[in-house]
């Protein structure tokens, strides 16, 4: 049987134990007083950082959970994970609901709650495939910024002890959309830092996490389809529980207008590539590199049962607003890194006046209400705020690939 949690200490991240361990021991009488017997809101819980949010933060016993999601499956399986684990505390009043944190329904949820103690938002578009065109990128910006600051107005009804909103190690120099969707999100959430506690956090990809080309590998085995990923992106790994665990430690531990990013080194980072080769060997076969999609299709297609070799496509990348490389942070942000053992910490964040914010959301707003806007003006706008958004319109997306 595949374990990937295993499979990632061994082969991805090199750790047999989160790097966030101890910096949760050194803290552990601190998280429990600040979580027990508290009200908690976790938005987009039911997603891999969420649910890993979820875990870390249920051990210190709060005395409500309330959990949303659009995905009424994934709440499903959340709920059934909670309460089938050993050990697992499940507060008395624990809810999840199957909406969208931007629904009226929601409102009165929250309103009738009185609020909440800690609030923290995962619900995001991540995937740098949410570019495709005007209309994909116009649902990236109204989840990521516009949705977000109606939730940050609804706060302020019944301010949080901390609010925690994840962010993206591509919102540092961002070269795609979705990136830089990220970089203004951290903008607008540190403009309310005058009302409550702002917190958020950078951090590398999720291995095997919901939807990532990683987790596909295990789809792909299971279907009998080729492996397929690009040979020249590098990036950073934490398994899905470290996820959970260090925006935890950064919602309750950090202080106002803060960014927590992990200390990891270049030497870490890896490519996809790489990451199939081991995942091949771990289950036994070995890789026939292929040079084209439909040879890695028809080799799959007529490849038998007990055949050790396993087709697999890799390219270099050529699609819109890919990275080839991944940092935590740019010159000027100031970087605390003698607080915590595992932890980063951009401090004193001066948020962005709020003039330019509400110009430059204002103008969003209406160029996304134009019916012929086009995609390259939404991309003008937001370098227009942005300007070390650095966007290379390619042509291809990753809707284009395998």
């Amino acid at each position: 049987m595949f374990h990937v949690a295993e499979f990632i200490g061994e082969n991805i991240t090199g750790r047999k134990s989160s790097m966030f361990l101890p910096d949760i021991e050194a803290n552990r009488e601190t998280l429990s007083r600040l979580v027990e017997g508290k009200k908690v809101l976790v938005i987009g819980g039911a997603g891999t950082i969420g649910s890993s949010f979820i875990r870390a933060i249920l051990p210190f016993r709060p005395a409500q959970l309330v959990v949303v999601d659009i995905s009424e499956n994934g709440l499903t399986e959340l709920t059934r994970d909670l309460r089938s684990t050993y050990g697992m505390y499940v507060p008395p009043d624990y809810r999840t609901y199957p909406l969208n944190f931007s629904d009226p329904v929601f409102e009165k949820l929250f309103r009738e709650n009185g609020g909440f103690d800690i609030a923290a938002n995962f619900s995001a578009h991540k995937h740098v495939r949410s570019e495709k065109d005007r209309w994909s990128v116009q649902v990236l910006l109204e989840n990521n910024v516009l949705k977000a600051r109606k939730l940050l107005d609804l706060l302020t009804e019944f301010p949080p002890e901390h609010f925690f909103c994840v962010s993206t190690d591509k919102a540092a120099n961002p070269v795609n959309i979705m990136g830089a969707s990220k970089r203004i999100m951290e903008d607008m959430i540190m403009s309310y830092s005058d009302r409550f506690k702002i917190t958020t956090a950078r951090f590398a990809n999720v291995a095997f996490s919901n939807g990532s080309l990683l987790a596909g590998f295990i789809e792909r085995m299971m279907k009998r389809q080729p492996l397929s990923s690009p040979s020249d992106v590098k990036r950073y790994f934490v398994s899905p529980e470290e996820s959970g665990q260090i925006c935890m430690l950064a919602c309750l531990l950090g202080r106002n207008r803060e960014i927590f990013f992990p200390k990891l080194g270049e030497e870490q980072m890896m490519t996809f590539s790489a990451i199939a080769d081991k995942f091949l060997a771990a289950l036994g076969y070995v890789p026939r590199y292929c040079t084209s999609e439909e040879e890695a299709r028809k080799a799959a297609f007529e490849r038998t049962e007990n055949e050790k070799q396993y087709p697999v496509y890799y390219f270099k990348s050529d699609t819109t607003g890919e990275k080839s490389f991944e940092e935590f942070y740019v010159p000027g942000e100031h970087l605390d890194l003698t607080r915590f053992q595992s932890l980063g910490v951009i401090d004193s964040v001066k948020p962005r006046p709020l003039e330019e914010l509400n110009t430059f959301l204002a103008d969003l707003s209406r160029i996304l209400e134009r019916k012929e806007t086009t995609k390259a003006e939404i991309v003008e706008v937001m370098r227009a705020y942005l300007p070390n958004f650095i966007h290379e319109e390619k042509g291809k997306n990753l809707d284009q690939k395998m």
